[in-house]
């Protein structure tokens, strides 16, 4: 018989009797536990899911930036998501920070994967991540100077000629 995965609780337990008050806004959409902390904790919470004995999350499945412009502070921010393949267990995790400030601490010593998802973060985002070996773009052309993913362009190029309303019934 296959060995139980831990529980949510479990996990949440075992991360906020080590983090206390750096672990904020736990809840479980859809039944994946969802933690939030802050940049100057996110290497020392991922080193300790990866090191625990508990734990053994040790597979960062998808790192990503995220943009909420309306959240002042608090625009830019990062999810990752850390999985226990020995108890098939996942667990979600966000940090948010100002975009005057877009600076967070690499994850490419912990995990070799995180390598392109931060250069993704990067490119996209303009997240910067301190101690990255290599921190270029790696889907867009070197010298574009913006940063296609974060919500300060219009959706529509209001100077097409092809998209008059009058042709699509609006």
């Amino acid at each position: 018989m296959a060995e139980q995965g831990l529980t949510n609780q479990q996990v949440l337990e075992n991360i906020t009797a080590r983090f206390g008050d750096a672990i904020f806004n736990a809840h479980e959409p859809y039944g994946l536990l969802t933690v939030t902390t802050t940049r100057d904790q996110i290497i020392l919470l991922l080193t300790h899911l990866y090191n625990d004995a508990e734990l053994q999350m040790n597979f960062l499945t998808t790192m990503c930036g995220i943009h909420y412009p309306e959240n002042k502070g608090e625009e830019l921010g990062l999810i990752y998501h850390v999985h226990s393949l020995v108890h098939n267990t996942r667990l979600r995790i966000k940090i948010f920070f100002p975009i005057a400030d877009p600076v967070v601490p690499t994850a490419t010593k912990l995990y070799a994967t995180a390598n392109w998802m931060e250069r993704e973060a990067f490119d996209f985002y303009g997240i910067q991540f301190e101690g990255h070996p290599n921190l270029i773009r790696i889907l867009n052309v070197e010298d574009m100077t913006y940063h296609p993913m974060r919500k300060e362009y219009p959706l529509e190029d209001g100077t097409r000629e092809d998209k008059v309303d009058v042709f699509f019934g609006r």
